[in-house]
């Protein structure tokens, strides 16, 4: 027997009907079911842009889900303003006895959801949540002290320890969709132009919201699992399985990802595999520590960091923004970013350390230009990437270890093809120079119709003396 007459399902980071944690517990708890999305004014109303690419695949991937659900029997309700504030009161409205949804470890969420739940308890509705968007949250991987891990090693060697197949098994939601409902009254699907956006380039990207997008994404990158270990490091390769995004908006599920690729489940036992599985436990440590430590997201995890002096000079880091250092490789991967929302992780590494340790600029500066611009923010993982290369963060890069620019260039695009492919200015230089395009004579830039402070910038700073400037900020705070 069902324990609520009726509830209210609320999709959030989890656009997706299969294997979705929140919605099958509504559904097996519940007699009827309505489900809600909110394009929460609080977001969508900060952000610099009316033209967003990660509103547009969020709109795509709710108009397939609305199509997913109609086929159940059920409805997708979509409504523009501030979620706190309409979600209870859709609940009221329907006369709904509990509201469920996935847990978001956001602290913004967090509080969001608190009075969410606050709300809908004086009106005598349960709100009800479910861990979807991880493997392991909180408090489940600990050190055998009880305390939270702050290195990654023994953290992953814990989560491995503790996975079974159990947490990796999809939610089966197909077999209560019977209780899914369509909600008395009249909700039309919303679209970009009622929410005031604008469509984007993402069609002319080849990117799409939706599960089918993510399934076609997967099914192309399954086959290259075994050779990611060997191909993820090179930005023109086709290593990455490019489901970031579809991850960050729950399009597709962990578990789903996780079984794929961890031997107990089934999944492929190869170096490549292990090492994919690698990147979802840092996906989950970084959650983790988001949860343990919120005061990372203003602050360095390492409190002694908060007092290094940064120069934060304003043309440096304008021109570190407009791909303009005078560094292929940076500028390569600035542009990338600025025109698709996507960015290779070894240069997110590259660019980072550069900002920072070569530039001289704060680590939150590009931490915030990353929330703007990347397709798949995730506040925790990008904080715990920027960090990282700062060495401000929990297991960082130490500070005395600064990414040569040029080097990581012909180390990870030794050919040049990234570099020509978003730079073409640089695209007639040899596969030496154009790493350092500087350091050619006059004669060879004139060959290489490329003339250095004219065509293409010069670099802005001299990555030795920077360094030692870099270790100079670090030492004064060490002590």
């Amino acid at each position: 027997m069902s324990r609520f007459d009726a509830a209210l399902m609320w999709f959030r980071r989890d656009l997706r009907r299969d294997d979705n944690a929140a919605l099958y517990a509504a559904l097996k708890a519940s007699r009827r079911v309505y489900c809600v999305f909110v394009y929460d004014r609080e977001i969508l109303d900060a952000l610099p842009s009316r033209s967003d690419r990660r509103v547009e695949f969020i709109e795509q991937s709710v108009t397939e889900l609305a199509g997913v659900l109609e086929a159940d029997g059920g409805q997708l309700a979509t409504l523009h303003g501030v979620a706190k504030d309409e979600i209870p009161r859709l609940a009221q409205q329907l006369g709904v006895q509990a509201v469920f949804a996935n847990r978001d470890y956001e602290p913004q969420a967090v509080a969001r959801d608190t009075a969410v739940a606050a709300a809908l308890k004086v009106a005598g509705i349960e709100f009800i949540t479910r861990k979807d968007q991880v493997i392991f949250e909180q408090d489940e991987v600990m050190t055998l002290g009880g305390t939270p891990f702050s290195v990654f090693t023994p953290y992953k060697n814990a989560w491995l320890k503790k996975l079974e197949p159990f947490y990796v098994k999809a939610y089966p939601v197909a077999d209560y969709a019977k209780n899914l409902a369509r909600a008395p009254g009249k909700y039309r699907l919303l679209k970009l132009a009622d929410i005031g956006f604008e469509k984007t380039n993402i069609g002319a990207l080849g990117i799409a919201g939706g599960v089918a997008a993510a399934q076609k994404l997967f099914a192309e990158f399954s086959p290259r699992m075994a050779r990611y270990r060997d191909a993820r490091d090179f930005p023109a390769k086709k290593g990455p399985s490019y489901l970031s995004v579809h991850l960050r908006f729950g399009t597709i599920s962990v578990r789903e990802l996780a079984r794929a690729a961890w031997p107990g489940s089934g999944g492929q036992r190869s170096e490549g595999a292990a090492t994919w599985l690698s990147e979802l436990v840092w996906r989950d440590f970084y959650f983790m520590i988001l949860h343990h430590h919120p005061q990372v997201v203003t602050r360095a995890f390492k409190p002694a960091y908060d007092a290094i002096r940064w120069p934060n000079d304003q043309a440096l880091f304008k021109a570190w923004c407009e791909a303009r250092t005078g560094y292929p490789i940076v500028d390569a991967a600035m542009r990338q970013i600025n025109q698709t929302g996507y960015m290779h992780n070894r240069l997110r590494m590259i660019v980072a350390s550069f900002l920072v340790k070569d530039l001289l600029i704060d680590w939150r500066w590009g931490e915030r230009y990353f929330a703007e611009h990347l397709n798949d923010f995730d506040l925790s993982a990008n904080n715990g990437g920027w960090q990282w290369a700062a060495s401000t963060g929990c297991d960082a890069q130490p500070y005395f270890r600064i990414f040569n620019p040029v080097s990581q260039s012909q180390r990870f695009d030794a050919d040049g093809a990234f570099i020509r492919r978003y730079l073409p200015e640089l695209k007639d230089c040899d596969n030496k120079s154009i790493h350092a395009p500087w350091l050619m004579t006059p004669l060879e830039q004139q060959s290489a119709g490329v003339v250095i402070g004219r065509d293409y910038p010069a670099p802005v700073v001299d990555h030795a003396v920077a360094r030692l400037q870099a270790l100079e900020l670090f030492k004064a705070v060490k002590g």
